[in-house]
């Protein structure tokens, strides 16, 4: 089955750190932008990260610049976002999607355009 397989989130106090996993089954992450996305109650989606798999370049929301690290395991498929220094306000249910355009970034977003799969989400709560 072709899927997007996510992991790693829970619940943490502040300060603390998670790392997600999101690992293709079925196909590969050859020639595609990953990136996660996140959406916290009332708010709208956030695209706070991603990265290339054609050159490894990697991209940040400021939100998140300086605290979250993405990075690619390409003998498994498997990206990885390392949240550290968490905040409550990070708090959110985060999708991993990849896309098959390129990865669009600026000082207040960055994910991949034209998302052909995403994750299932999984749940980041962070207590004060």
């Amino acid at each position: 089955e072709v899927q997007l397989v996510e992991s790693g989130g829970g619940l943490v106090q502040a300060g603390g750190s998670l790392r997600l996993s999101c690992a293709a089954s079925g196909f590969t992450f050859d020639g595609y932008c990953i990136g996660w996305f996140r959406q916290a109650p009332g708010k709208e989606r956030e695209g706070i990260s991603c990265i290339s798999s054609s050159d490894n370049r990697t991209y940040y929301a400021d939100s998140v610049k300086g605290r979250f690290t993405i990075s690619s395991d390409n003998a498994k498929d498997t990206v990885y976002l390392q949240m550290n220094s968490l905040k409550p306000e990070d708090s959110a249910v985060y999708l991993c999607a990849v896309g098959d355009g390129y990865c669009a970034h600026s000082t207040t977003y960055a994910f991949p355009t034209a998302v052909v799969r995403w994750g299932q989400g999984t749940q980041v709560t962070v207590s004060s």
